[in-house]
């Protein structure tokens, strides 16, 4: 420990007559595990990852924030702005932490903790879509990794709030490319395979798919989901069903939807 603080002591010297205004820790051995240690240096006054086409230097705190998405500039606005007793504050800075099941803290990135947690379990590609495709109601598979420890709400935060977490799963940790559920929802609709149904029955189909992009697939398999807009305006729950031919159909139809979904990595 008394060598791993002389290093970073001597890292964090600053030397404007060269340059020398920040430095990198390669670390091949989790040392930087090191720095969750309070005692050592305290919380960090701030943690800064910067993607491939970011600056390696940390923006100062209220300046806009620059991002680049496909060659295009985006200026985020400034931090909100808060009067407190007349006083003029803002925040600098939003550090968020995780925690495993077992309550030890996170020190690596969120991406590599839902590999290393997952592939437990799930040591390929194939032995976790044959586990998804053999469930039909896909809540029961999302709710066994989140007792697993996997933090699906932390990992949109990272990769996006558009992925359900097939996808996030699929891509983090096998390395997939990832559809969002806008373009799974439009690859059922190109395939035509509402063409066999009734027209009102494709209505319902259509609003199922609408909601699986808004909201996500434990959605859509709810049955509380036939008493919300737009398919509340489609009659009552009984009579959506009965487009069906019963319950028993309707769900038998869901299924197959989820298939489709489903069907194309």
């Amino acid at each position: 420990m008394t060598k791993f603080k002389q290093i970073i002591g001597r890292g964090t010297r600053i030397d404007e007559d060269y340059g020398k205004l920040f430095f990198v820790i390669m670390d091949f051995k989790k040392a930087t595990e090191l720095f969750a240690d309070r005692d050592f240096d305290g919380d960090p006054v701030q943690i800064y990852e910067p993607k491939p086409t970011d600056p390696i230097v940390p923006p100062e705190p209220g300046e806009d924030e620059v991002q680049v998405i496909d060659r295009e500039i985006v200026r985020k606005a400034k931090p909100e702005r808060y009067v407190v007793a007349d006083t003029d504050v803002a925040i600098a800075l939003i550090r968020e932490q995780y925690y495993s099941k077992e309550g030890k803290l996170i020190t690596e990135s969120i991406k590599d903790y839902t590999r290393q947690t997952v592939r437990k379990q799930y040591t390929s590609l194939d032995a976790f879509l044959k586990k998804w495709n053999s469930i039909e109601q896909k809540q029961v598979i999302i709710q066994e990794l989140q007792e697993q420890g996997v933090l699906l709400e932390a990992l949109e935060n990272e990769v996006g709030k558009e992925f359900d977490p097939f996808d996030l799963i699929c891509h983090v940790v096998f390395d997939q490319p990832p559809l969002t559920r806008r373009e799974r929802a439009n690859n059922v609709r190109k395939r035509d395979y509402f063409n066999k149904y009734g027209e009102q029955v494709r209505a319902v189909l259509d609003a199922l798919l609408e909601k699986y992009t808004d909201q996500g697939v434990e959605d859509i398999e709810k049955m509380d989901v036939l008493k919300v807009k737009p398919l509340s305006d489609m009659g009552t729950p009984l009579e959506i069903l009965s487009l069906f031919g019963g319950k028993p159909k309707y769900l038998q139809t869901l299924a197959e939807l989820k298939i489709r979904l489903y069907e194309a990595m």
